[in-house]
């Protein structure tokens, strides 16, 4: 075979060769493609399957018929369970408490909404009853109030709008677990909200497990105003701060306990004379300022409690953000479980 015919066979056989190759990653890429689109529209498949959705409340049910896009939220908490898992509400009720600017927003959610770049929230003012025509003009898909105490009117009102995911039994004791069980379902994003619930779960071990201290002690959450200390309140485990401190690892007193003869109810109302109530408590945790424990130690009945005599109790500052994440959502968890803690392990240390 001569140079010229070599060549030209060797040139012909990089080429088939090349050709081959091509056609080879066609195929591949085709395949790709079509795997991928398949892949696509199963995951699409599998998004519309899902509904419609039915949820169970106290009210009745909900059927939520396709993945809502807009969404808006009413009452406490709610808000920041969409905020957790990446949706920013078309509206949400300001808060009435704990907020230290202008804002009308506590700390934790005014940084997840920066996070989200989402910095002008549309707000609905409903100190002195629900804004319904704020609420509609927001054109919602969906209105979550899990964590709600909302009536029957005004749910039947705000159906009216859109479908609205209420609280499953009574009004103003959803867990935080359940804020996010029944919110994520209303958005369609039932597993997203397991998974925040197992993220926030494994957050909160972890940072109880810097304070072995105060496992098993016994607590309580009371209200005590040191302008009238002639009564005070005791919140029950059934409400979301007393609940909280057992899933810090203590103990609510079985003098409370005992107490509690409605599921339904989240606190008792305790008079001076019945102070002993308190009396089992290792510490306890109470609304205040700088003043109200030496105002309870100088009081002839409260100052003879146990805690109180020997300091160790819990001042939480009234209207601070603080005292706002005593009811918790997995956003405010996260902002002032730190802080929390480091309180109770004060109260503790005194027990030496």
């Amino acid at each position: 075979m001569n140079t010229k015919r070599r060549f030209a066979f060797i040139t012909t056989f990089l080429i088939a060769i090349l050709m081959l190759a091509l056609a080879g990653c066609g195929t591949n890429q085709s395949e790709s493609t079509s795997s991928d689109t398949s892949s696509n529209t199963e995951t699409t498949e599998e998004a519309t399957s899902q509904y419609p959705i039915t949820i169970q409340h106290a009210f009745g049910e909900t059927i939520i018929e396709e993945k809502p896009e807009r969404v808006a939220t009413i009452a406490w908490s709610n808000h920041d369970v969409a905020l957790a898992l990446g949706v920013v509400p078309v509206g949400f009720s300001a808060a009435n408490y704990g907020v230290q600017d202008e804002s009308g927003m506590l700390p934790w959610t005014a940084e997840k909404l920066k996070e989200l770049g989402a910095e002008e929230p549309t707000l609905f003012q409903d100190t002195d009853g629900l804004d319904f025509e704020a609420i509609s003009d927001a054109q919602p898909d969906v209105i979550l109030a899990a964590y709600s105490g909302i009536t029957q009117e005004e749910y039947d009102t705000l159906s009216e709008i859109a479908p609205v995911v209420a609280y499953k039994e009574t009004p103003w004791l959803t867990s935080w677990r359940d804020q996010i069980k029944y919110n994520s379902m209303g958005m369609g994003l039932a597993e997203e909200g397991e998974q925040l619930i197992a993220d926030t779960d494994k957050f909160i071990e972890e940072k109880v497990s810097e304070h072995p201290e105060i496992k098993g002690k016994k607590a309580a959450f009371v209200s005590i105003s040191a302008a009238d200390l002639s009564k005070f309140y005791v919140y029950t485990p059934t409400d979301s701060r007393g609940d909280f401190l057992t899933e810090l690892g203590m103990e609510y007193p079985e003098s409370i306990t005992s107490q509690v003869t409605d599921d339904s109810s989240f606190y008792l109302e305790v008079s001076a004379e019945n102070a002993d109530i308190l009396n089992e408590a290792d510490i306890f945790v109470s609304y205040g300022d700088e003043n109200t424990l030496a105002a309870l130690q100088a009081d002839p009945i409260l100052g003879k409690i146990p805690a109180v005599e020997r300091g160790s109790v819990v001042i939480i500052g009234d209207n601070t953000p603080l005292a706002a994440a005593g009811t918790p959502n997995p956003l405010a968890i996260k902002y002032s479980l730190e802080e929390y803690l480091t309180l109770l392990s004060e109260a503790v240390s005194k027990l030496d």
